[in-house]
C-alpha cells in the first residue's frame, strides 16, 4: 500500500496525540470559515500511508493475543492492559476509516472490517461485565489474531485501491447528505444513531490526519469542530448501548432523542457544509 514511504517518529506521535483527543468537547470551538475540503491524489495516499504505518507500529499480533487471552480467562483487564486495549482498537479504526474514505470501494476489507467488529463488541462487553458475550467474542479475536487470518488480514489491507480525488470529493457529499437526512427524519433508533456517529468520526479522522501531515489553522479547527460532536455522540452511544445490554430499551427499535446541544452542532456542521450547499 505505502509504496515504501515511511514516516518519521514525531509524525507518528502528532497523529497519536490527534487520535487521543479526538473525541474531547473543547469549551469554545467554532467552524472555520470556509470549510477546507480539497484534498489531491498525492494527499489521499499520504493519509492512507500514515494510517497504514500507524496500524502497523500500534498492532503488535503478539500483544493483542495476550489481551485476547486474559479477557477469556479474567473476563476483564487490569488498567494499563486496558489502556494498551484502546490504543490498539485506536490504530485499527484510524485505519479503517481511512480504508473507507481513500478507497475505491469505500468500504474496508472483510476480514479487517470483523477484526474490527470484533474488538468494538469486546471492549463493550468487558466494560459492561457481561462475562459470557466477553468468553465469546475474546475467542473470536483469539481466531481472528491467529497467524494465518493475520496474514490474510494484512494482504488485504496492502492491495486496497485508491479512489480518485473526485471519487472522495464524492463520497463524502453523500456521507454529508445521508447525516441531513437523518437529522430531518424525526425519528432515530439507536443504530441509526451509530450510523450517524459513523460519518462524523471518519470526518474526525480525515482532518486529524491532514492536520498531522500539512499543520493548518483552519483544518485543525474543522478537526476540533468534529471532535466535540463526535464525543458528545460517543458518550450517548455508550449510554445505549449499556441500556440496552440491560434490556431497557432495543437498540434497532426504540426512537432515540438527540439533545439540544448536540442536534445544535449537527445542524450547523450541516448548514454550513458545501458539500450539502452544493
Amino acid at each position: 500500500m505505502n509504496g515504501g514511504r515511511t514516516f518519521p517518529a514525531e509524525t507518528l506521535d502528532a497523529l497519536f496525540q490527534a487520535v487521543e483527543v479526538n473525541d474531547v468537547v473543547d469549551p469554545v470551538v467554532s467552524l472555520p470559515n470556509p470549510i477546507p475540503i480539497a484534498c489531491s491524489e498525492e494527499e489521499m495516499r499520504r493519509c492512507l500511508d500514515l494510517c497504514m504505518q500507524f496500524w502497523s507500529e500500534n498492532a503488535d499480533p503478539v500483544q493483542m493475543r495476550a489481551l485476547a487471552h486474559t479477557l477469556i480467562v479474567s473476563g476483564d483487564l487490569p488498567p494499563d492492559a486496558r489502556v494498551r486495549y484502546k490504543n490498539i482498537r485506536a490504530a485499527y479504526k484510524q485505519l479503517r476509516f481511512a480504508l473507507v474514505l481513500h478507497g475505491k470501494r469505500h468500504k474496508a476489507p472483510r476480514l479487517f472490517r470483523w477484526t474490527v467488529a470484533v474488538m468494538g463488541h469486546l471492549q463493550d462487553a468487558f466494560r459492561n461485565r457481561r462475562r459470557m458475550a466477553v468468553l465469546g467474542y475474546g475467542l473470536m479475536l483469539r481466531l481472528m489474531l491467529s497467524r494465518p487470518l493475520w496474514m490474510a488480514v494484512r494482504r488485504e489491507v496492502e492491495t486496497v485501491e485508491l479512489d480518485t480525488s473526485a471519487g472522495f470529493l464524492a463520497f463524502r457529499r453523500e456521507e454529508f447528505h445521508r447525516l441531513k437526512r437523518w437529522l430531518e427524519s424525526g425519528s432515530l433508533s439507536g443504530h441509526q444513531f451509530h450510523m450517524m456517529r459513523k460519518v462524523v468520526s471518519r470526518q474526525v479522522s480525515f482532518y486529524d490526519v491532514m492536520r498531522t501531515l500539512q499543520p493548518d489553522e483552519q483544518v485543525y479547527r474543522m478537526s476540533r469542530f468534529l471532535s466535540a460532536i463526535n464525543g458528545l455522540m460517543g458518550g450517548m452511544h455508550d449510554d445505549l448501548v449499556e441500556q440496552a445490554g440491560a434490556g431497557q430499551r432495543n437498540y434497532h427499535r426504540d426512537s432515540v432523542a438527540i439533545p439540544g446541544d448536540l442536534a445544535d452542532r449537527l445542524r450547523t456542521l450541516v448548514a454550513r457544509n458545501p458539500f450539502v450547499a452544493a
